[in-house]
């Protein structure tokens, strides 16, 4: 590609494919300008690389210069700049796209030669590298320093599970509803999102303190909004589809083992909990919470088991059975529907409402997505034996908030959550993980992640945590450090061509027009209730 609308910012001087290039600026380009972060294109005699800044640094060719500096004359500065002092720039090749051949992008096999002229990359380069939206290609954000738009790859972002990560207060929320919106307007997966905080399904209150819509305003009747807490929901002034509650036949052992620490539980008394599962099948918990303690410690000598910590078992899930959605026994139904509005192409938010502590959060989302899973394991088993595309199984995204509750090294071997992220796309269900502390998720399962869009992070094991499994990290590294505290992000992995940073896309009247759909009025959203949901 010619160099013609391109500005020349310098020459490579030296550097290698592994530890990445130095350029020399021009003498009348500004160290100033030159942001961490940004895109450049090194013309090569074979190939064009296409490069990210890792670094600025200040130089000079004359030591005795920098140990003698000119004081406030402005003459003098300009005699020594480009002479006796320079600005230099640390580049990473990310992509190099030969002049000779028609195949298209290609990771960096080499480097270019010396005195390789770096140049500005203008809007032409960067639709060359990320397209333009379409019905697969989605606007994430713009580069730092060009208003052009940065695409993702939606079919490719769904294949795997994925990460938003960031400090608190980076906009996390609002990078996962562009995600969410970018699916459900390309319609290549369902999703399920469990909501914590009531952010998604109707409006919420946005950082600068108004308020945005929410994906049911956006998307109409194709998402649909359950809740464990309607009670909650009426005082919003919301409708919601359905209630969800939860049948203590419906807890398993995994879900006790899961909420150990939040029960406070010994791993002696979590683990007798098979014992009752032996005995009781799924009964196990009902007729627990229902023995005395002679009944109890009778159980206990029979099956050879230790009363105290069974006692204790019982004892610390009472706190469950007295969660307000946790019920003997559960109208039949609800959460099968909700599971069949996933398998046919609809959207569901569940709200926690009032019951937002972790324990009801960790519980309810485990206990479902268990269930979900073994309806895709069966539909795509029976897709296997068939082969008829009738039978293959739709592609589901499973949003959780908090991931490293679920993911960390002890749950993440145990839960349903680690079982999908090691799984890839073996059933067709993945995840979005949104988390501000990457850290404290299991190495394996971040290895495991495909796409990752990261706002600032400021602690190292964080910033480690999110590179994971990712090659020439170390000059990425800088480029994460540097971001600003919001609306900033930097974006890699299998969604995107190379790595790159972005200003993120807003979520606001032009995206809500973008999105192409019209919020429906109170009366709409409960006509559909209505007909989704007849008497």
């Amino acid at each position: 590609m010619s160099s013609l609308f391109r500005n020349r910012l310098g020459v490579v001087t030296s550097g290698s494919l592994a530890e990445g290039l130095c350029a020399r600026l021009e003498d009348r380009e500004s160290v100033e300008d030159m942001r961490v972060g940004k895109f450049v294109v090194i013309q090569g005699e074979k190939n064009e690389f296409f490069s990210m800044i890792t670094d600025v640094v200040l130089e000079a060719t004359n030591q005795k210069v920098l140990a003698d500096p000119p004081h406030g004359d402005p003459f003098i500065h300009e005699v020594l700049a480009g002479t006796s002092t320079y600005g230099s720039i640390t580049l990473k090749p990310m992509l190099m796209l030969p002049s000779t051949v028609s195949e298209g992008l290609l990771p960096p096999k080499t480097i270019p030669r010396h005195f390789a002229p770096v140049l500005d990359a203008n809007e032409d380069d960067f639709r060359r590298v990320f397209g333009q939206e379409s019905d697969r290609h989605f606007e994430i954000g713009r580069p730092l320093d060009m208003d052009v738009p940065v695409c993702i790859d939606l079919e490719r972002l769904v294949e795997r599970s994925n990460g938003v990560f960031g400090k608190s207060g980076t906009g996390k929320s609002f990078l996962t509803r562009l995600l969410i919106c970018g699916t459900i307007k390309a319609r290549v997966a369902s999703n399920l999102i469990f909501d914590m905080h009531s952010e998604y399904g109707w409006e919420s209150t946005s950082e600068q303190g108004g308020f945005v819509k929410g994906l049911r305003q956006l998307f109409g009747g194709e998402v649909l909004v359950y809740s464990l807490d309607p009670a909650t929901s009426r005082n919003r002034n919301v409708p919601i589809d359905a209630e969800v509650v939860i049948g203590l036949d419906q807890i398993e052992v995994e879900d006790v083992i899961l909420l150990q620490d939040e029960l406070n539980l010994t791993p002696t008394a979590a683990e007798s909990a098979y014992l009752l599962v032996d005995r009781f099948k799924e009964a196990w918990l009902r007729t627990l919470l229902a023995m005395d303690t002679e009944t109890l410690n009778e159980f206990a000598e029979s099956v050879g088991g230790h009363a105290g910590a069974l006692s204790a078992l019982r004892r610390k899930l009472e706190q469950v059975a007295r969660k307000g959605f946790v019920k003997e026994t559960v109208p039949p139904g609800v959460i099968d529907r909700m599971i069949d509005h996933l398998a046919h192409g609809r959207h569901v938010v569940l709200e926690f409402g009032r019951y937002s502590d972790t324990l009801s959060y960790m519980l309810t989302a485990n206990i479902l997505t268990r269930r979900i899973r073994r309806r895709w394991v069966e539909k795509t088993e029976q897709y296997i034996r068939t082969k008829d595309p009738a039978d293959k199984p739709r592609q589901l995204m499973i949003t959780i908030e908090e991931a490293h509750k679920f993911l960390n090294p002890a749950a993440a071997k145990q839960t349903i959550f680690g079982t999908i992220a090691r799984e890839l796309r073996k059933y067709s269900v993945t995840l979005l993980v949104v988390d501000q502390r990457p850290s404290s998720i299991d190495a394996d399962v971040m290895s495991q992640i495909g796409s990752r869009v990261t706002a600032l992070l400021n602690d190292d094991k964080d910033i480690d945590a999110v590179f994971t499994g990712v090659s020439g990290s170390a000059s990425l590294r800088a480029v994460l450090a540097s971001l600003d505290t919001r609306q900033q992000a930097l974006v890699l992995g299998h969604a995107v061509p190379m790595p790159v940073v972005i200003r993120t896309r807003a979520y606001d009247a032009d995206f809500y027009r973008a999105v192409g759909r019209v919020e429906p009025t109170r009366a709409q959203a409960q006509s559909e209730i209505d007909e989704l949901f007849p008497e």
